[in-house]
C-alpha cells in the first residue's frame, strides 16, 4: 500500500502517520523543520509503527509536507515540500526517513540526518544571440491564471495587481540591438559573483551599458535570492516562487545583481538593480508576444535582463520608468577553470 499525506503549514502544525501496521504503545515522534530551501528531521531512522510529526515552518513563504512510500519493512520514505507543483523539492527541500522493523528502539538508530544541497562551486558562461528586443509596458496576457497565485503574495498583491494592468510582463514589444555576455559563479548560499557587460540601444535610439557589479543576496518573502546566482531553478507563474507575471519556466541561470548603469555614455547609476535568466523560450517568433502560461518544457534559449532603479532613486528615463530586454536566441557554455 502506498501512503501519501500533504499539510499544509504556516506556524506548527502535528499529524499522525502510520507507516505499517504495527502500532507500539509509544508512537515515534519526528520533529520536521521546513526553511528555504530545505526539511530537517530530528530522526533519520524509526522503528515501524505509528509516528507523529511535529511541522514547524520556519522559513519565510508558505510551505508543506508531503510523506510517500510503500508499507514495507525496511522502507526508505520520501519527504518533501510539495507546493508549487514540487518547485521547493527541486530547490533542495526533501530528504529521506528510513523504517526499520517493528519493536526496535532509536537507541538502535544512528542520529537523524538531514538533506540539503552541498555547496559546490558551479559556473556559467552565457552569450545572448538572436533577435533583440525591448519589452515595452502593457498588460499582462494570462490574468487569470495568475489570479490564485497571487493571493498568496500578502503585502506585495496590490503592487502586483497593478502591474496586471500595466507592467513589464507584457505583449509590447520593440526590436532593439544589442550584445550581452556575462559569467556567473553559484558556490551555495554565499561567495556567489557574477561578471559580464551588457549593450544596447533602446527603442527611442538611446543608447545604454550595463556592467555588472555584484550579486544581490537579501532574501526577501516569495523571492529568495539564492545567494545571489542559481544554476538549474524552475519557478515563476504557478510555483509561488517569485512574481506569477512571468510564466512558469525552467533556467539553466538565474542572477540577482547591483550593476553600473550608464546612458549615451554618461553614468545614471551605480546601483541598479539587476535580475538575469536564461530560460526556457517564452515568446513567439515573429510577433515576441508571450506564447504560454507554463512554458518549462521549451527550449532554454530566451536571455532576460531586467534593470530596476536602486533603493530611492528615480525612475529610468524610459518607458515605465525600467529597461527590460530579451536576446530570444542564447546560448550557455561551462567555462574553463
Amino acid at each position: 500500500m502506498s501512503y501519501a499525506l500533504v499539510v499544509q503549514v504556516r506556524n506548527v502544525t502535528r499529524l499522525l502517520l502510520s507507516l505499517l501496521a504495527h502500532r507500539p504503545e509509544n508512537p515515534a515522534a519526528v520533529r520536521a523543520t521546513l526553511t528555504e530551501w530545505k526539511v530537517e528531521l530530528s530522526a533519520g531512522t524509526i522503528a515501524a509503527g505509528t509516528v507523529t510529526f511535529t511541522v514547524t515552518n520556519g522559513g519565510s513563504i508558505p510551505h508543506a509536507l508531503e510523506v510517500e512510500g510503500q508499507g514495507i519493512e525496511q522502507e526508505t520514505y520520501e519527504v518533501y515540500c510539495p507546493v508549487g507543483n514540487d518547485s521547493h523539492k527541486k530547490l533542495g527541500m526533501e530528504t529521506e526517513l528510513k523504517v526499520g522493523p517493528a519493536g526496535a528502539t532509536a537507541l538502535d538508530y544512528d542520529a537523524g540526518t538531514t538533506s540539503m544541497r552541498t555547496p559546490s562551486i558551479k559556473a556559467i558562461r552565457v552569450t545572448g544571440g538572436g533577435t533583440v528586443i525591448q519589452i515595452l509596458p502593457g498588460p499582462f496576457p494570462f490574468p487569470d491564471s495568475a489570479a490564485p497565485i497571487l493571493q498568496q503574495f500578502g503585502d506585495e498583491r496590490e503592487g502586483l495587481e497593478s502591474q496586471v494592468k500595466n507592467g513589464p510582463y507584457s505583449n509590447n514589444v520593440a526590436r532593439a540591438a544589442g550584445t550581452f555576455a556575462f559569467t556567473a559563479w553559484d558556490k551555495g548560499a554565499t561567495q556567489d559573483s557574477v561578471d559580464g557587460v551588457a549593450e544596447f540601444a533602446s527603442q527611442d535610439g538611446a543608447r545604454w551599458k550595463l556592467v555588472l557589479d555584484r550579486v544581490q543576496t537579501k532574501d526577501v518573502p516569495h523571492h529568495p535570492r539564492f545567494g545571489g546566482v542559481v544554476l538549474g531553478l524552475y519557478y515563476h507563474g504557478n510555483t509561488a516562487v517569485h512574481t506569477p507575471l512571468v510564466p512558469t519556466i525552467n533556467s539553466a541561470v538565474a542572477l540577482w545583481a547591483f550593476g553600473k548603469l550608464y546612458k549615451n555614455g554618461t553614468l545614471v547609476t551605480d546601483n541598479a538593480m539587476v535580475h538575469v535568466m536564461l530560460l526556457s523560450r517564452t515568446r513567439r517568433e515573429g510577433d515576441f508576444t508571450l506564447a504560454c502560461w507554463d512554458c518549462s518544457r521549451n527550449k532554454i534559449e530566451e536571455l532576460q535582463l531586467q534593470i530596476l532603479p536602486g533603493p530611492g532613486e528615480p525612475k529610468f528615463e524610459a518607458p515605465g520608468g525600467f529597461l527590460f530586454v530579451n536576446w530570444e536566441k542564447s546560448s550557455s557554455t561551462k567555462p574553463a577553470n
